[in-house]
């Protein structure tokens, strides 16, 4: 059988000072590549930089081992010793470099603070809950003041709460340190929360590299925007370009009114698009273009989820709470903003997982 890659043409370049995260579902290659820059996998070609210094390049045979990388690396399990307090598990790395014993106890003491465990670096792993024993692994990551700071999906084994707890804690630290951080996750909130920019792997592939802002409303294709948040994908076809923005009508085997689409262009009459629009882009007035009628409401405490029926599309709308729709009312939908794909393929009717 051929080999399969687990990762094929990534080119990626970060920024010292970076929060970069690769985002991704299970199984396209998130992983691999942070093993690769820590080291702990040999890519089979290619070239891994750190500023002016190869750390590995199969073809020039150049394998740095990753105790001589400068980094530092946080696991999804926890992985601190059980039999370690948690002061010696942070000093672990220390002690292996052979500081001094003052030197160790400073850093010791200042990287416990850096992640709020103050006071309690006498105490054993099993007497710590789950979130401090993941603030002794960054503690421990960061003790030998890296370079680059490697996560590896590291709250995902937490609660809700407690993860949004240590997601802002993480980003106010690399804040105040101003570390690079390479970060792997497949929660898409996570991703928007930490990063200064993030990478979409699609298949061991580099989807886009954006800012949060601009991957969530400006996706590279209809591939990413089904993936990043929820998206309606709607096939159309353009009727006509005009200074309020492009004029379509969508192609679903039901008559349907022209809508426009503001503030977007490019697209000769008689063309066919795809358009993609958010749920919270779609707004349920009585001046709307399209027709629909409300199959679900789901009320989300800041916000109404539903269901809408266009034709024989199923669209996701997102509603105010103080304007509430039931199922069976009938309504008309604006699209406020959208994103149009020329000559795109995919054809899809409904919405997009994965809400943010």
């Amino acid at each position: 059988m051929p080999a399969a890659w687990a990762v094929t043409d990534l080119s990626l370049s970060i920024t010292e000072g970076q929060f970069l995260t690769l985002l991704g579902p299970s199984g396209c290659g998130k992983t691999t590549t942070l093993r690769m820059i820590a080291g702990l996998i040999a890519p089979t070609t290619g070239r891994i930089v750190l500023g002016d210094r190869l750390l590995s390049s199969a073809e020039e045979r150049v394998a740095v081992p990753p105790e001589r990388r400068g980094m530092g690396m946080v696991f999804q399990s926890y992985a601190v010793w059980p039999h370690l307090t948690a002061a010696q598990n942070v000093a672990f790395p220390l002690r292996r470099a052979r500081l001094t014993g003052a030197e160790i106890e400073r850093r010791t003491r200042d990287a416990l603070g850096l992640v709020h465990l103050d006071g309690l670096g006498g105490r054993y792993p099993h007497e710590l809950s789950g979130g401090q024993q993941q603030r002794v692994a960054v503690a421990r990551a960061l003790v030998m003041e890296p370079a680059v700071l490697l996560m590896d999906e590291p709250l995902s084994n937490l609660d809700a709460q407690l993860r949004d707890e240590l997601r802002a804690e993480l980003r106010d630290l690399h804040d105040r340190l101003g570390v690079t951080v390479v970060y792997v996750t497949h929660d898409q909130r996570e991703a928007m929360a930490l990063s200064d920019r993030i990478a979409v792997l699609l298949g061991g592939r580099i989807a886009q590299v954006a800012s949060p802002r601009e991957l969530y409303e400006c996706p590279a294709d209809p591939v990413v925007a089904a993936f990043v948040g929820a998206a309606n994908l709607l096939p159309a076809e353009v009727v006509a370009a005009t200074p309020a923005g492009l004029q379509v009508r969508l192609l679903n085997g039901h008559p349907m009114p022209v809508v426009t689409l503001p503030g977007v262009a490019g697209a000769a009459p008689g063309r066919r698009v795809l358009v993609c629009v958010r749920p919270e882009f779609l707004e349920a007035a009585s001046d709307g273009a399209l027709p629909a009628r409300v199959t679900r409401a789901t009320y989300l405490g800041n916000r109404i989820d539903y269901l809408a029926q266009v034709g024989t599309f199923t669209l996701r709308v997102e509603g105010r709470p103080d304007r509430p729709l039931r199922p069976g009312d009938e309504t008309r939908l604006v699209v406020r903003r959208a994103v149009v794909y020329p000559d795109a393929t995919i054809a899809t009717t409904s919405a997009g997982d994965g809400a943010t």
